[in-house]
């Protein structure tokens, strides 16, 4: 039995003498769509990715993508493979006789996968693997029980219980019709013999098609044996025809997901309304709060705060972390931030230790320095603030002349004040204090000069801080 084990990344494990082959050539029609059904996403990976990305997990580095419709969408997603183009798509076994040349170089047995089946598990093509190498089987199916079996090829066995063929559903007899055990459409073959049987597969069926099936029962014609491998999870071999079977899928490996994470020590306030992508890694002690969406390459160090309504894609977050609210795409927030609510970090973003970027606050390919703080209303872009730097509210970077985008720079502790513009190129100096409602134009525009003890002045009620007058550096 092909035992369901949680994982959350599909790390590749040793190399293992196997190779395979995925389909991929098919339009989907069902999917109601102009792009391949093999390109639409679960959690923000296509499907044929999963695929892959499940073979490679296995272990198999040689993999070979056949593709056809839609192909200049479906072959920039599997760079990683060898890719063969079926010109004309005339059935599974015309596929696979498509690329006979090129899997006649691969290693070992051939683990043929369907990139529909999103589902599909390292462990299970492990097994397949394994059975076959185990059995010197002509071929190895992966078989699933299924409660209602409609459009499934069946599981035909002989008066031994012996795999005796393979039979498409709009081929079966009356009798066939009933049988439970259905193809998965999973298979590990002896290369060798598979490629030679492709020349007398047939086209004597309702579809008028090549079926990879019907090498089962030329297998079995000729003696040798054929293993079958039963999944315990049908879930798991369930390939995706239209846009319900996607959102079915999708919540399966949600759930799936969600489930080894906090088993691993991450807190999820609601599984129902959290979305973790396969490749996110969440360190211990992290609390996910709902509708929160994590997403590509983003790793979350510990004892984070993440969401209500948070996303992070491709982001790097550091420990101790809390990120209300927040968009993150492709930043770095170090240890300590602080982000939100409605904060808005676009890619190239650095968030240095112990800052805090606040409400309705948008961030765009800036560092924010070490403690330093953009509490609300404002926008940075294109910027470095020093450490311990303060903007107030309103503030905005003007980085854009209609042509081309400025730097601006602010050293370290400058107090910045509200609903000022910093007209970039700018450099503000450190220690500089600005107040509200100025304008600071020009390559290197200085705010008033502070003494060290300003800090102090500041705190004293019986006098007031040292504010340059409004226009000043206009």
């Amino acid at each position: 039995m092909v035992a369901i084990l949680a994982n959350i990344t599909n790390d590749r494990k040793g190399s293992m003498e196997a190779s395979a082959f995925i389909l991929a050539a098919g339009a989907g029609t069902r999917m109601k769509s102009s792009k391949p059904k093999v390109a639409h996403k679960i959690l923000e990976k296509p499907l044929i990715r999963w695929v892959v990305d499940a073979a490679h997990g296995a272990g198999i580095e040689s993999v070979v993508t056949v593709v056809g419709h839609g192909r200049e969408l479906v072959e920039p997603l599997v760079e990683d493979t060898q890719v063969v183009v079926q010109e004309e798509q005339l059935g599974t076994a015309h596929a696979v006789k498509t690329a006979r040349e090129v899997l006649a170089q691969t290693p070992g047995p051939l683990v043929v996968l369907t990139g529909d089946s999103p589902l599909i598990r390292p462990e299970t093509i492990t097994a397949l693997v394994e059975a076959q190498q185990a059995s010197q089987a002509a071929v190895v199916v992966l078989s699933m029980e299924m409660e209602d079996p409609s459009g499934y090829g069946r599981i035909v066995r002989d008066a031994q219980g012996g795999v005796c063929a393979i039979v498409e559903h709009k081929d079966c007899t009356p009798e066939q019709v009933t049988i439970g055990e259905c193809n998965s459409g999973f298979y590990c073959f002896d290369k060798e013999f598979l490629l030679t049987a492709l020349d007398e597969v047939s086209t004597q069926n309702v579809q008028g098609e090549y079926y990879l099936t019907d090498v089962l029962e030329l297998a079995y014609q000729a003696g040798r044996a054929i293993g079958c491998l039963r999944a315990e999870d049908p879930l798991e071999c369930m390939g995706v025809n239209s846009r319900s079977q996607l959102a079915e899928a999708s919540a399966c490996l949600q759930a799936r997901i969600n489930t080894a994470h906090m088993e691993n020590g991450v807190t999820i306030i609601d599984p129902a309304t959290t979305w973790i992508g396969p490749d996110v890694k969440i360190a211990q002690d992290t609390e996910i709060w709902p509708m929160s969406f994590l997403f590509g390459s983003t790793r979350v160090g510990s004892d984070c705060v993440v969401g209500p309504h948070s996303r992070l894609v491709d982001t790097v977050v550091g420990n101790g972390c809390t990120l209300e609210e927040t968009i993150a795409l492709e930043s770095r927030i170090d240890d300590d931030v602080t982000c939100g609510p409605r904060a808005y970090l676009r890619p190239e973003t650095h968030m240095c230790v112990g800052s805090k970027a606040g409400t309705h606050v948008e961030i765009k390919k800036s560092t924010i320095g070490k403690g330093s703080k953009v509490p609300h209303l404002s926008y940075i872009g294109d910027a470095t603030l020093g450490e311990d730097v303060n903007i107030g509210a309103g503030t905005i970077t003007c980085n854009y002349d209609g042509e081309k985008k400025w730097p601006t720079t602010v050293g370290d502790r400058a107090f910045v004040g509200s609903d000022v513009m910093l007209v970039a190129p700018v450099s503000v100096g450190s220690d500089s204090l600005i107040g509200a409602h100025e304008r600071c134009l020009g390559r290197i525009a200085r705010s008033w000069p502070c003494t060290p003890d300003r800090d102090r002045r500041l705190e004293r009620k019986e006098e007031k801080p040292i504010i340059p007058p409004l226009g000043k550096f206009a």
